[in-house]
Formats: structure tokens, sequence, C-alpha cells
């Protein structure tokens, strides 16, 4: 990787202007850096010094105002660098190249082909081998209506571990609602239920027509044997994948395999829509919401997109069509995702037919969505407005609490005390802001010295703490690396869980805040009542209105994210002092016991058997493991 050069002690424009005047006119990547190191953009080119040049060419930008440096991959090709291009941005994630705006991976089906009863499930991951994995899809809620619908077609266990079955020795609740064959108790031969998974697999594949004929040999097959039930499981199957096909089969039939993408942008948003037709029948219909801080235009978001989305997919058509803004960039796309294919692909701009036909489809939903989710943010962004309105009408506040900061305690049992802080700004949650405590219950607080309840003085404690933190970052600059952003600024409101009790104990060390015109309060679980200094009686606020119900979502977020931050604590002392008492266990064996328990109360109550299928964990060791647990109980 090149860089520019070492001008540090020029100028920003005038070291960045030296370095553009540097760049090879030649095919690459090259890297937008801030000031701070952080890469901000990511792009290919044919020429590297005539696209960044298009980029500085219309007057500074919020990208081109922040550069700071230039780095550039020189490639042997275009395709090449578009290759590279998509590994950078995956290993980065840059602000201004195109994201997902749901930030989490990309969520598939797996089947576990490795297993002799394989399952069907939901998955993030797409790396184990001996399974086969589908998608991408667009959201959570697209792959469980898959698995649902591969449910009611093909019967398949959803067991967990590599052999299906219960302890109880008797088929589940999925068997009696015809969701599983149950294998656990032989009702069904291994070979039945594997031609099941395949079936499940040439579906998932989009062979449609190979399912149809599949289904219908065997109805004919066991009806010649005589076999009435099972000819009548076979035929109701097919009726139902007839149905199916019938009500997304494409008019005309002339599509026959490939994705149709349309894009639709709008300022720093953008919707991609992907129409996945497999042999003539629309299979899926994908909507992915997208970040586009640049402001990028259609073809260049398109672009992006496919790049980004087909290195996350198992398998690339053999046909991809896109709209006429793509069509200098096809042969370069076609020829990257031949590569990544591993056989021919065509991406192709439809100028006529149902290939048209659909793309335009999918261009006007990307379209619609993109409004829909415009209209669906200005009416959530309306509410928070009109909640901070009353809240601080109610709270006799100068000005809208634009910051709000919640508090809470998690103390069960009286060990591994923590404090949580969360905020919300405009009235919408802001996570970066969020910071935890563990409670050191000292003695120093008021509350602790007259004997108060643990909880207050675990209150005044915590509070003390975020004031002192508070006091002592205030004057430090932006960009001094002791400066915490969130405990730096100040809150409008400050919400703490509990009574009057807990008001007291946190007004005792949060003067300063209220001299500064911080508003601090307590709400109470019981009847949602909200206190307030210097009245012993809760102030007059429905339980109901709005502003109640946003001060109800900062307590409840608050007590979440304390509960998770106890349990987190409670989970690893409980599991590593078992653990790190059990000979054999090393900490390879130790991450995978707990990564497939996943709670201290599950691996503590495991059988022989269920030891035993832990991978990476010998069988010798699995039961020695067993003995040495029951020993100590």
């Amino acid at each position: 990787m090149a860089d520019g050069g070492d001008n540090g002690s020029l100028p920003r424009e005038e070291r960045v202007a030296r370095q553009r005047r540097e760049l090879p006119d030649s095919a690459g990547v090259y890297l937008f850096h801030g000031s701070d190191g952080e890469i901000l953009y990511v792009g290919k080119a044919r020429s590297i010094r005539k696209r960044v040049a298009s980029h500085f060419s219309g007057g500074e930008t919020r990208l081109t105002s922040r550069v700071d440096r230039i780095d550039v991959l020189v490639t042997a090709t275009e395709a090449e660098a578009l290759l590279a291009e998509q590994s950078f941005i995956k290993r980065h994630r840059p602000r201004f190249n195109i994201r997902l705006r749901d930030d989490k991976s990309y969520p598939y089906v797996c089947v576990s082909l490795d297993e002799e009863y394989p399952r069907v499930y939901f998955t993030r991951e797409k790396h184990r081998p001996g399974r086969a994995y589908f998608g991408p899809f667009s959201s959570a809620k697209r792959v469980r209506e898959t698995l649902d619908l591969l449910g009611k077609l093909f019967q398949f266990r959803t067991c967990e571990g590599p052999e299906p079955g219960r302890r109880s020795g008797s088929p589940c609740l999925d068997y009696y609602i015809k969701r599983c064959g149950a294998p656990c108790v032989g009702y069904v031969a291994p070979e039945e239920y594997r031609r099941n998974v395949d079936a499940i697999v040439d579906f998932l594949r989009g062979r449609y027509r190979r399912v149809e004929a599949d289904e219908a040999a065997k109805m004919e097959e066991a009806a010649a044997a005589r076999e009435f039930e099972r000819a009548a499981l076979h035929r109701d199957r097919l009726k139902a994948i007839r149905s199916l096909f019938e009500r997304q089969r494409v008019a005309g039939g002339s599509v026959g395999t490939a994705d149709l993408i349309g894009v639709a942008t709008e300022g720093a948003d953008a919707n991609v829509q992907v129409f996945q037709v497999r042999d003539g029948i629309l299979a899926e219909r994908q909507s992915f919401y997208l970040d586009n801080q640049a402001e990028r235009e259609p073809a260049e978001v398109a672009e992006e997109f496919i790049g980004q989305y087909y290195s996350a997919s198992p398998a690339v058509p053999r046909t991809i069509v896109v709209g006429p803004y793509l069509r200098d960039r096809a042969e370069l796309l076609a020829e990257a995702l031949s590569e990544r294919r591993g056989a021919p692909v065509e991406v192709r701009v439809a100028e006529r037919g149902d290939k048209r036909r659909l793309r335009e489809l999918a261009e006007r939903n990307a379209r619609l969505a993109l409004d829909q989710d415009r209209l669906r943010r200005e009416h959530r962004r309306q509410r928070r407005v009109e909640s901070l309105a009353v809240l601080r009408e109610a709270l006799e506040m100068e000005e809208l609490p634009v910051r709000i900061e919640g508090f809470d305690i998690s103390n069960l049992g009286g060990e591994h005390a923590v404090a949580s802080m969360v905020v919300f700004e405009g009235g919408a949650t802001k996570k970066a802001g969020y910071r935890r405590f563990r409670v050191r219950g000292d003695g120093k607080g008021e509350a602790a010295s007259n004997g108060g309840p643990d909880d207050f003085a675990a209150m005044e404690e915590v509070l003390g703490r975020r004031m002192s933190r508070y006091l002592e970052q205030v004057d430090l600059s932006p960009h001094d690396g002791r400066r915490d952003a969130s405990f730096a600024s100040l809150p409008s409101l400050v919400v703490i869980d509990g009574g009057k009790g807990q008001l007291a104990a946190g007004m005792r060390v949060l003067r300063p805040f209220a001299e500064r015109g911080v508003t601090v309060i307590s709400l109470a679980k019981r009847l949602q009542e909200v206190y307030v200094p210097g009245r012993s009686a809760p102030i007059d606020l429905a339980a109901d209105s709005e502003a109640s119900k946003l001060l109800q979502r900062v307590r409840d977020e608050a007590h979440r994210f304390a509960i998770e931050h106890h349990r987190g604590r409670r989970d690893r002392a409980m599991t590593g002092s078992v653990l790190d008492e059990l000979r054999g266990v090393g900490p390879v064996r130790k991450r995978a016991l707990l990564q497939h328990f996943g709670s201290p109360e599950r691996f503590m109550a495991a059988t022989r058997e269920e030891l035993e299928a832990v991978p990476g964990v010998p069988g010798k060791v699995a039961r020695e493991i067993h003995k040495q647990l029951n020993r100590t109980r």
C-alpha cells in the first residue's frame, strides 16, 4: 500500500493537493483517511488519478473536507480493483461507503449436511465446513418466514445438537403438528429423511421444477406400492407446492433464473430491491436499506451494493439484470462476478420484455420503500419532539430535555453489584453514550454511613462518580485522549430508577449538576410515579402520557443494560470458578463448553450424553467432566 508522501508539515489542503498530483494514472484502489487515521472512504478506478480528481472537482463536500491523507493500491485490472475494494470495505467499514443501515451481518438459512439427520436453521455465520448456506436475506424475519414455509412443505427436525431427540424418548410437539417425521424414535428412515433434506436444498437453490417432479414421482411410487398414506402425504405436498409456485410464477416465464436489481436514492438514504427469480418463479424479494452518507448517484450505489452483496452470497446467479445507469459498468461487473462464481455471469441492461418489466417493478418498489421509510422516521421524530415538549412542561424545565441520562442498579443477592448509565438524545437511544459501573461499596456515601439500604448507597456512589467524571473532563479538549465524550457531556435531565430514597441519595452528590440547570428526577416502578426534589408527593403526570412513556423507556433501558452487565459478570464468575477447577479443560475446551451451553445453569445440569455432544471435546474428557461435576454437587 503506497501513500502520497511525507508532507505532514504542510497545511491539510496543500498536503492533499500534492498527494493528488502524485497519484498513479492506473487501475487500483484508493483510500481516503481522516486526520485521526480513520478510513473514510474506499474507492476503485480505472485511473486512480482521474477518479480522485473527480471527487474534488465540485468543491469541498462532506467527504473531501475531511480527507487528510490518500493511500493507493495499484492492481493489474479494474476488475481486480473491484474485488480488492470490496475486501477493504468489508474489513474497515468506512462511513462514506454504502452500508446496510442494520449494522449486523446478513442472516442465512443453513442446512447441516454433515449430520446424519440434518437440521435447517437460522444463522448469521457461513463458514462451517460440511454445511450448505443460502442467502443472504434482507432481514431475520425473511429467514424465519422461509423456515416456516419449509417446515410446512418438508418435515425436518428443529432439536439442537448432532443427534435428534430428547431425553424423554418420545416425539416432541413438532411431530404431532406434522412439522417433523420424528427420526428420534425411528418413525422415519434415514433414507427418507435425507430425501426430504435434498428436496429442501433443491428448493432453496431455486430448482423448483426438480422439486415438483420429485414429489410427483414419490406420489406415484407410493401409490404403485399401495402405500396410500404416504402417497396422500406427497399428493398434499405437491398440491401445496404447485399452489405456491402458481402464485409466484412470473408472467411469460421468459425470465428463467436471474436476479433483478432496482435502486432508489434520496439524500443520505438509499434502498435496493433484489428480485430473485428461479425457474421463472419469484422466489424472494429482498429489500435493503442503505446509508449513503456521500449522497452518491444510483449508478455508484448499485455498483457498490452489487459488489458487497455478492461477496456475502454463497452463490451468484448466471444472470443479473440492472438499470441503464450501469450500462458502461456491466462488462466490468460481469468479469468480477464471474471470477467470484467460477463460471460465466452475464450482467445485462434489459431493454424489453419481462426482464425489463420486473427490473422496473424492482425500482418502483425501492422508491416506495424509501418514501415509506422516510414517512415512518418523520412520524417517529415528531412523536419524540412532542413527548419532549410535554415532559419539559410537566417538569417546568427551561429548555427541551435533549439529552436524558438514566441510571439503575443491579444487585441480586448482594454479589457482583453493578450500575448502568444509558443516554437518550432527541428522545432516541444513543448507545455510543452508554456506560457501565462496577459498584465498589466503599461506604463513603452518606446513605452507607447512616446504615441506609444498599441500593441507596450504591446509587449515591455511582452518581457521585458520574459527577466527578464530568468535573474532571468538562474542560478537556475534544482531541485530548483522556476525554470521554459521554462523561464530558452535560445532560438536560437525569432519571434515577427508584423512589424518594434513591432521589435523595442522588441529590446529595448531584448538586453541581443542579447548579448548572440539570433537572434530576426519580421514577418509581409500582405506579410509575415521578418524584422531583423538594416535594414529598409525586408530580401529576399520567402514566399513559407520551412524556411518561418516554421516562419509562429510559428507566427500562437502564434496567435492561444493568441486568445484562450483572448477568455477564455473574456468569463469568460462576462458569470460570467451575471450569477452572476441572481437570482436562484448557482455554480451548472452556470456550467450546461456554459456546455450546450458553449459560452456567445449562452446563451444570448437562447429562453425560449432552457433554459428549460438545464439538471439540473428546468423549473420554466429556465423561470425566461429568464425573467431576457430579462429585462436587
